[in-house]
C-alpha cells in the first residue's frame, strides 16, 4: 500500500496536478450546478420566476454557511492527513479521518435544527422583502432536512481527494449533480412545486452522493478508513484540523455575512431588482472561484504529502504550476464577463429589466477577477503547509477588514450612483486583498521551504 500511495512523491508534479486537478476542477463545476440548476430553473417559472429567484437568492447565505462547516472539519481535516501519509503516519492519517467524520454529524444536528426554527428570522434579516420572503421560507424548510447530506458529503470527499482519487472525488459529485438536473425539471414544472421542488431535488440528489463517498471510505479500495475507534473525539487530533479549516470556514460562511451587507445595501438604495441582481452575481462569481478552488483542491495533496516528506523541490514545482493555472483561467474568464456580459445575465432571467440592469452591474462587479488566480493559489497553499495562521489573516483581510466596510463607505462617497457604488466594493477590497495576500505569502513561503530543508 505504500508503493500505491507513494505516486504523490514521485510521479512527475505536471502530469500528476493535471490528473488530479481535472477531476477536482470538474467536481466543482459539477458541485456548482446544484444551486445554478435550481437558479435556473426557478428564474423561469412563468409569472413568479424573477421573484421567486430573488427568493431564493436570499436563501444563499444560509446555504453558504451550511457549506463552509463541511469546509470547517473536512478541509482542514484532509490537509493534515495528506501530511501524515507523507510522513509514513498511517495511524495519525486515520484518526484525523474518523475524528472528522464525528465533528460532520454533531455540526449536521446543530444546523439542522437551528434552520428549521429560525430560517424566517435569518431569511428577513438577509435582505429577504415582505414580496420574496415566502419563496425562499418554503425552500428552506426542506433544504435544512437535507443538511447532514451536504455536510457529509463535501466534508468527506475531500478525505477521498487528499489520497489522490481524484475520479472518485468527482464521481461524488457528479451522481448528484446529475440527479439534481433530471429531478428538478421534474418536481418543479411537473408536479408544479416551485422552489419547494427545486429544494427537495437538491436535498435527494445529496443524498446519493453522500452514500456514495461513505460506500467509498468505509471500502475497500481507500487507503484511510473510517474505522470506529477513532470515532471517539480527541483533542490533539480534532483541534488542529479545525484550526486550519478555519480560514476556508471563514472565506465561505463569511459569504453569508457579505450578503447580507449587500442585500441591505442594495434594497435601501436599488430595491429588489438590485438585490435580484446580485443572485446572479454571485452565480457567476461561483462559476469564477469554484474550478479555481479544484485546481487547489488538486494541487493539495501533492504539496501536503511532499511537505510531509520534506521534498521542497516538488513544494515548490507544484506550487507555481498551481499559480500559473490558476491566473491562465481567471484572465480567459475575466474577458469573457467583460465581452459578454449579458450573455451570462442571460442564463438566470429572460426579464428585461432584471437584464439590463445585471449586465452593467457585472462588469463592475469582477472587474478585479483576472487577479483573484494569486489569490487563491496562495491561500490554498497556506492551507496544504498547514499554516493555519497565515491562511485565516488572508481570509480575514479581504471579507472582513476591506469588503464590508467598502460597501457602507463607497455609496456615502459616490452619491451619483449609489447602487453601482455598493457593486464598486467587490473590485476594489480584490484588489487591496490580492496586493496584501502576495507580499505575506512571498515572505511565509520561504520560511516553509527552510525549515523543509533544516528537517532535510
Amino acid at each position: 500500500m505504500n508503493e500505491e500511495k507513494d505516486f504523490l512523491g514521485k510521479e512527475p508534479v505536471g502530469r500528476l496536478l493535471l490528473k488530479l486537478a481535472l477531476p477536482t476542477v470538474a467536481a466543482q463545476i459539477i458541485n456548482m450546478l446544484y444551486n445554478i440548476v435550481d437558479r435556473i430553473y426557478i428564474g423561469h417559472i412563468p409569472k413568479t420566476g424573477a421573484l421567486a429567484l430573488t427568493g431564493v437568492g436570499v436563501c444563499m447565505p444560509l446555504i453558504m454557511i451550511v457549506t463552509a462547516f463541511a469546509a470547517f472539519a473536512g478541509y482542514g481535516g484532509a490537509p493534515r492527513a495528506s501530511i501524515f501519509m507523507g510522513k509514513g503516519d498511517h495511524k495519525a492519517a486515520e484518526k484525523t479521518l474518523g475524528n472528522c467524520f464525528t465533528a460532520q454529524i454533531l455540526i449536521s444536528i446543530f444546523l439542522t435544527a437551528v434552520l428549521l426554527i429560525w430560517n424566517r428570522d435569518l431569511l428577513l434579516a438577509f435582505g429577504a422583502s415582505e414580496n420574496t420572503i415566502e419563496y425562499g421560507v418554503a425552500y428552506m424548510n426542506i433544504y435544512a432536512i437535507g443538511t447532514i447530506f451536504v455536510q457529509v458529503t463535501l466534508g468527506m470527499n475531500a478525505f477521498i481527494t487528499a489520497q489522490g482519487f481524484a475520479k472518485t472525488g468527482m464521481l461524488s459529485v457528479l451522481i448528484g449533480a446529475v440527479a439534481n438536473i433530471i429531478l428538478d425539471p421534474i418536481f418543479i414544472f411537473a408536479f408544479q412545486m416551485g422552489v419547494q421542488g427545486a429544494a427537495l431535488a437538491t436535498i435527494i440528489s445529496q443524498a446519493l452522493s453522500c452514500i456514495w463517498v461513505l460506500s467509498f471510505l468505509f471500502g475497500k479500495k481507500t487507503h484511510l478508513k473510517i474505522r470506529t475507534e477513532n470515532l471517539f473525539l480527541k483533542k490533539h487530533i480534532i483541534l488542529p484540523s479545525l484550526a486550519l479549516g478555519l480560514s476556508t470556514f471563514i472565506m465561505q460562511a463569511s459569504e453569508s455575512i457579505i450578503s447580507i451587507c449587500f442585500n441591505s445595501s442594495l434594497l435601501r438604495y436599488g430595491g429588489d431588482v438590485a438585490v435580484g441582481a446580485m443572485t446572479i452575481l454571485t452565480s457567476v462569481m461561483q462559476f469564477a472561484m469554484l474550478p479555481l478552488q479544484g485546481l487547489g483542491q488538486g494541487a493539495q495533496p501533492i504539496i501536503s504529502y511532499n511537505y510531509g516528506a520534506h521534498n521542497a523541490t516538488r513544494v515548490k514545482a507544484a506550487f507555481r504550476l498551481l499559480l500559473k493555472a490558476s491566473m491562465c483561467y481567471a484572465t480567459v474568464l475575466w474577458l469573457l464577463v467583460l465581452i459578454f456580459p449579458q450573455g451570462f445575465a442571460a442564463m438566470f432571467t429572460a426579464d428585461a429589466e432584471l437584464l439590463a440592469f445585471t449586465k452593467t452591474a457585472l462588469r463592475i462587479y469582477m472587474a478585479c477577477l483576472l487577479l483573484f488566480g494569486i489569490q487563491l493559489a496562495c491561500q490554498m497553499t497556506f492551507t496544504s503547509l498547514g499554516n493555519a495562521k497565515a491562511s485565516i489573516l488572508v481570509a480575514v483581510m479581504r471579507k472582513f477588514i476591506l469588503l464590508i466596510p467598502l460597501i457602507y463607505i463607497l455609496p456615502r462617497i459616490m452619491t451619483s450612483n449609489q447602487t453601482m457604488a455598493v457593486y464598486m466594493a467587490e473590485p476594489i477590497a480584490d484588489f487591496l486583498a490580492v496586493s496584501f495576500t502576495a507580499v505575506l505569502f512571498t515572505f511565509q513561503f520561504k520560511k516553509a521551504l527552510k525549515q523543509i530543508n533544516k528537517a532535510e
